[in-house]
């Protein structure tokens, strides 16, 4: 089986940045006629890419004259990326992992007229489809992140899944207080910046856009936001940090040990996290996770998901390998692919072709009546903010920064970048 990492294929790709050369040199028809698609994606879960991976490995076995080479570089991908289209040299695949009309939308070929378009999830229209009906990526799933729970450790507790912020920190200082200590309410791998920037980036939403009476989303669009509103989220979390709802070592925790401490009952809650229920069934088939909308923040608002598209596939329109990397496409875009990529990757599937089940399929049945929200960042900030979001929430539980401090500091941030679109 090949194996996850195709090292050749990163030493390549990095080669042709180097030399000038394009990627697809490297895609031309080779030895007996075959035809080689470069394909990059930002799967990181060892599932998902696992998933992936036999899904491309299927498909060449069905179409021997095409080799997909096949390449999972995680947080190295968005700097690859860029470097690629600056130098107009696109992988014949590749993921848009949320920015497919935004970032790629110039570099990724029109796919409406391919038969699976008929079969996309409404959902996925305003992110995938614009006014003109270009279609820019095939969705491989579909996000809906919230917050995920110990199912089992609420029930033991007899705690309600939170529906409010009130009710949410409510039920982390239970926790705190039924376990003893014992069980960290809400964990975050804070060695990584993101982990913070996830926990604003999803509480924004509620905070600033989906209640109509504290809606700022013309503010925001034309710069004129006042960043003392944002300062809500920062004081909640230097308060729960304060009150121990955190993990001690918040600041230095790493992503691969949330699995191990949540199959071992010590954790309450994760933002986001949506991917990991399969992970903690396979280490503890007693323990079970649930996942809910993000709690309301102003009183009468609705949950809401925060979504859209997670891992996509586009075609780079200058590549000359266009037939057969639609091909492809077409190929996952069959019911039974559709099912195997849903329920591999544990999330939704992007298209209404299939009723594919996953670990959270219950869950996402019960709320299927709340609206999915896009990314915050995706429509409001501008690119760069990401790693202020989480760097100031670093800074801020480190106790260099007060929550005041972080608002301003956010604020200069969303300007100084804005001005240099």
């Amino acid at each position: 089986m090949k194996k996850l990492f195709k090292t050749l294929v990163i030493t390549a790709a990095l080669t042709t940045i180097a030399t000038g050369c394009g990627s697809n040199a490297a895609s031309t028809n080779g030895a007996g006629g075959k035809v080689t698609l470069i394909l990059f994606s930002t799967v990181t879960n060892e599932a998902d890419q696992k998933t992936l991976t036999d899904v491309i490995q299927k498909f060449e076995k069905k179409n021997p004259t095409i080799d997909i080479k096949y390449n999972y570089p995680a947080d190295k991908y968005e700097g690859m990326l860029r470097v690629k289209m600056a130098a107009n040299d696109m992988p014949d695949l590749f993921d848009t992992h949320g920015w497919a009309k935004k970032r790629y939308g110039a570099y990724v070929e029109d796919l409406s007229k391919m038969d699976w378009v008929k079969n996309l999830d409404p959902a996925m229209d305003p992110i995938l489809k614009d006014d003109k009906g270009k279609v820019y990526a095939y969705p491989l799933n579909q996000a809906k992140d919230g917050i995920t729970y110990n199912a089992t450790l609420l029930k033991k507790y007899d705690i309600e899944p939170p529906t409010t912020f009130e009710e949410f920190m409510t039920a982390l200082e239970t926790i705190k207080k039924k376990s003893k200590g014992e069980v960290t309410p809400l964990w975050f791998a804070g060695s990584d910046k993101s982990s913070f920037g996830q926990y604003f980036d999803q509480f924004l939403t509620p905070l600033l856009v989906t209640d109509p009476k504290q809606n700022y989303e013309k503010q925001l669009l034309d710069g004129t936001f006042d960043w003392s509103n944002y300062t809500f989220l920062p004081e909640k979390l230097k308060e729960m940090k304060d009150k121990g709802l955190l993990n001690e070592d918040v600041l230095t925790a790493q992503v691969p040990q949330m699995t191990d401490l949540m199959a071992q009952n010590k954790i309450g809650f994760i933002i986001g996290g949506g991917m990991l229920g399969p992970s903690v069934e396979q280490l503890n088939p007693n323990v079970h996770l649930g996942i809910i909308p993000m709690p309301v923040i102003q009183k009468g608002d609705k949950p809401v998901w925060i979504g859209g598209e997670r891992h996509t596939l586009a075609v780079w329109k200058d590549s000359k390998h266009k037939k057969e990397a639609e091909k492809f496409i077409e190929f996952i875009s069959q019911p039974d692919m559709v099912k195997e990529i849903a329920e591999g990757t544990s999330l939704p599937s992007g298209l209404t072709n299939t009723d594919a089940k996953n670990y959270y399929s219950k869950d996402y049945e019960k709320f299927k009546d709340s609206k999915v929200q896009p990314y915050f960042d995706r429509l409001y900030l501008p690119s760069g903010m990401w790693d202020v979001l989480g760097s100031t929430g670093q800074e801020l539980l480190s106790g260099s920064m007060t929550p005041d401090q972080v608002s301003k500091k956010v604020g200069a941030e969303f300007k100084r970048l804005s001005n240099q679109k």
